[in-house]
């Protein structure tokens, strides 16, 4: 089927996208060698590719109202080639900002278009879809270390630019291809007003910022410093350090497989929780877990968990919002979540720079997802929590 190739342009441009933000995690130590960057600025440097991934978000659900999901898709694949050949040839730390900035837009820009759009081509299987679209973005979290530590090996660091940039535009290239050949849905044509969709969802826009928000935040600042975290506490080389980071994201393969089909089934407002307390509960067993393998457990299950998080939240989001405030909602609600998520790593690298060791660090962050949670809880419990979805008992067709 037609809508089958868009699919799977799609997930070769997610690919990309995602990427382009995680590969500064691997590239934190040559960038700090090659710009002399302290650990506040390196965040600072991390925390720029997803601020701005978070700063197009808002404006994005806005240009929802006016154009088309899928040329909206096109134009973040043109940004991200741009943004990457621009990295390439970057002369200074500003020069690397910026870049890293624009990459970040990319990819905010394009999970705001694409959802919807995703959500809107197959409506009957929101959760595996979005399931199977999280883990073609998820294989490239895995392969980042992997690939940045085969690049090195044989080239600098610029030349992890110079590919993405090529690939990008190719990638680009065969959607713009499969759209133009496709019938696309017109389930978003009476998305036209930002400000209505915020007034009519903002109960849920608000519970999906309080779940992910915070647990991104504290997710972005652990994932980005995870190498500099094991070798200053736990006795692990960098090279074993990078290898506990693929498997970080290594894990979050099957946990988008697994939790988009299962956030189809089971009722949504649970299943968050649930995996919220578990991540939780992987926080505090990492800042305690001595010795290689047993960090490699706690590595390999927190990985899982927090990766379950997303389809499961965007599923909920998603399949809850109707057609004529989807992606104006979405956005509203992805945007405000990025600001919060995206300040991690600097908060992280200045806490650092002030004294602070990274487990004292990680398990204040704990302590306030315990608060966090408990409200939520409590909310959910006295029916003050939207539940979101349709009759959980009708299980959609695969």
């Amino acid at each position: 089927m037609s809508r089958g190739r868009v699919f799977a342009s799609m997930c070769s441009v997610v690919f990309l996208v995602n990427l382009a933000r995680i590969v500064f995690a691997p590239l934190l130590e040559p960038l700090s060698a090659a710009f002399a960057l302290t650990e506040s600025t390196a965040g600072l440097v991390a925390t720029l590719a997803w601020l701005g991934s978070a700063t197009p978000r808002i404006p994005t659900g806005y240009l929802l109202t006016r154009v088309d999901r899928h040329k909206v898709v096109l134009g973040t694949g043109a940004v991200l080639t741009g943004a990457s050949a621009f990295m390439s040839v970057a002369g200074s730390v500003v020069h690397l900002g910026v870049g890293a900035f624009l990459m970040g837009v990319a990819s905010g820009a394009y999970f705001i278009a694409a959802n919807p759009l995703l959500t809107e081509l197959y409506p009957e299987r929101v959760g595996r879809t979005l399931g199977i679209h999280g883990t073609a973005s998820q294989i490239a979290a895995v392969i980042a270390p992997m690939f940045v530590g085969a690049v090195l090996a044989v080239a600098p660091w610029r030349a992890v630019f110079t590919i993405i940039a090529v690939v990008a535009a190719l990638a680009t290239a065969v959607f713009y291809w499969t759209a133009r050949r496709t019938q696309m849905p017109d389930a978003g044509t009476e998305d036209r007003d930002l400000l209505t969709a915020a007034r009519r969802q903002w109960p849920i826009i608000l519970s999906g910022i309080a779940i992910l928000g915070a647990t991104g935040f504290v997710w972005n600042g652990l994932f980005n410093f995870y190498v500099k975290y094991v070798t200053a506490t736990k006795g692990i080389d960098a090279g074993t350090a990078n290898t506990l980071l693929t498997v970080v994201f290594a894990a979050g393969v099957p946990a988008f497989w697994v939790t988009g089909r299962l956030a189809d089934r089971v009722p949504h407002v649970p299943l968050m929780l649930s995996i919220l307390a578990g991540f939780v509960a992987c926080l505090f067993a990492l800042t305690a877990a001595q010795g290689l393998a047993m960090l490699a457990v706690v590595t390999a299950i927190l990985g899982y968990v927090v990766h379950s998080l997303f389809p499961a939240l965007d599923t909920y989001l998603l399949d809850s919002l109707p057609d004529e405030n989807r992606a104006s909602a979405y956005s509203l609600y992805s945007g405000s979540m990025m600001i919060v998520q995206a300040t991690g790593s600097v908060v992280v690298g200045a806490l650092v720079d002030a004294g602070f060791d990274y487990n004292t660090v990680f398990r204040s962050f704990g302590g306030l997802l315990v608060a966090i949670l408990a409200v939520l809880v409590l909310l959910w419990a006295g029916d003050k929590l939207p539940t979101g979805g349709r009759d959980p008992s009708v299980a959609r067709g695969d």
